[in-house]
């Protein structure tokens, strides 16, 4: 008799531990939304450079500007590329004032699990509970990670939009400001922040390379083209649209090197985003480029032999085939995918005519081809008229591959809102 009530007691715990978070989700509709985002990847060295020391009793001050607003939040920490565990001993959030400085009052502490410490086994993602904190969209927010042991530098996004602030020994994750010992335009271990939101908000997630991670533009100023197009969307009418920026500077489709290929971290960097509906692809020209790599000028060329990128080539079948497959998986999960032509490089350090003519094929194929849900033709909007193979002058930084502030706000112009507006609900 004692067995039989301990067992309906059992169940009866079962039940009420199962309809208990669907009682208090009822009472809170919404969902969570990416509301910004940063590529994790392994830390990008050439042969033959010592790795850069990593962290130890140090704090982590990491800004950060979420596309979407709202009140409550959660971060992502990835060590995805670890080879060991990544201890956590405190985090915090909060609103920023400037520099390094926050918001009196705005301070919240991170817990896992309830937890206030947490080690992060290699490979892994874990998510924070949830915070209660105003957010505005397009707000700066400052994370701070207290990293109480020796932590080598795995998993990171080396170009950041914004300074990160490292301390001198001691946490100081809950100070209202931090007295860097330096700075660094880099993110360690910062993959994502989410935002608790309509079920009409819903995310675009924008996937490429330098281009789109936004090298060259103004740091601090947000002027890649996915943020000033996040600027554009937030100042428009409609529902929120949280746009995810998941470039990778030097990244390639089919071919590791900075970052795995695209398709290796389609599933992490696009498919796993919370409330993502929609994505952009623009990827290609470091596949047509870097077989044809030249060392930059004081770089020892026995560096791009060992990198062995001249084994590398590829065709624009090549490219087209793997495009094919992005599409396949976006759509296999209900996300519509829309094609960016590959930006004019004329002039660059890996300019080839091979590669212009798989460039050219490309693009072709992207326009007329029907494959993706739309088109975005980037390359339209920043070539020379005169010499279509080469990028306006007024819009590049001088490398011939990388455009400037202007060039990127080009960039976002060229999207039509109404296309996003249409398929974000």
């Amino acid at each position: 008799m004692k067995a039989v009530k301990a067992i309906a007691w059992i169940g009866i715990m079962h039940v009420s531990l199962i309809a208990a978070p669907f009682a208090a989700g009822a009472q809170q509709t919404g969902h969570w939304v990416a509301a910004w985002g940063a590529a994790p990847h392994a830390l990008i060295q050439f042969p033959g450079t010592p790795p850069p020391p990593g962290f130890e009793n140090q704090t982590l001050r990491m800004i950060v500007r979420p596309t979407i607003g709202g009140e409550r939040l959660r971060i992502q920490l990835s060590n995805v590329f670890g080879t060991s565990g990544l201890k956590i001993g405190a985090a915090h959030v909060a609103l920023l004032e400037n520099s390094s400085k926050i918001v009196a009052g705005s301070d919240r502490t991170l817990a896992f699990g309830a937890q206030p410490a947490v080690v992060i086994p290699p490979g892994a993602l874990i998510v924070s509970d949830a915070v209660d904190l105003k957010v505005p969209a397009l707000t700066e927010i400052a994370i701070s990670l207290f990293l109480p042991e020796p932590a080598s530098i795995s998993t990171t996004h080396l170009v950041g939009q914004h300074e990160t602030y490292v301390s001198g020994p001691g946490d100081f994750t809950g100070s209202p400001e931090i007295a860097a010992v330096k700075t660094v335009h880099s993110w360690y271990w910062l993959a994502g922040v989410e935002i608790w939101s309509s079920e009409r908000t819903t995310a675009l997630v924008t996937l490429g390379d330098s281009i789109t991670d936004g090298f060259g533009s103004t740091a601090g100023q947000y002027r890649d083209w996915p943020d000033q197009l996040a600027s554009r969307l937030a100042s428009s009418k409609g529902e929120s649209l949280a746009v995810i920026n998941e470039g990778i500077g030097g990244n390639r489709i089919l071919h590791d090197g900075m970052g795995v290929n695209a398709l290796a971290r389609l599933d992490r960097d696009v498919l796993a985003q919370a409330g993502v509906t929609q994505m952009i692809l623009l990827e290609g020209v470091n596949d047509v480029g870097w077989p044809h790599m030249k060392p930059p000028k004081g770089m020892d060329p026995e560096i791009i032999k060992r990198m062995n990128v001249a084994a590398q080539d590829v065709t624009a079948t090549d490219l087209i085939v793997a495009m094919k497959q992005i599409i396949e998986r976006a759509h296999e999960h209900g996300i519509r995918i829309y094609g960016a032509t590959i930006l004019p490089y004329e002039g660059a350090d890996y300019y080839s005519e091979p590669g212009e003519s798989s460039r050219e094929a490309v693009n072709q194929w992207i326009r007329t081809s029907g494959a993706f849900d739309g088109v975005i033709d980037f390359d339209l909007a920043t070539r020379d008229p005169v010499n279509p193979k080469h990028m306006r002058d007024d819009l590049q930084i001088g490398d011939h591959l990388h455009p400037n502030d202007n060039g990127y706000k080009i960039m976002a112009d060229a999207i039509d809102l109404a296309l996003l507006r249409a398929r974000s609900n």
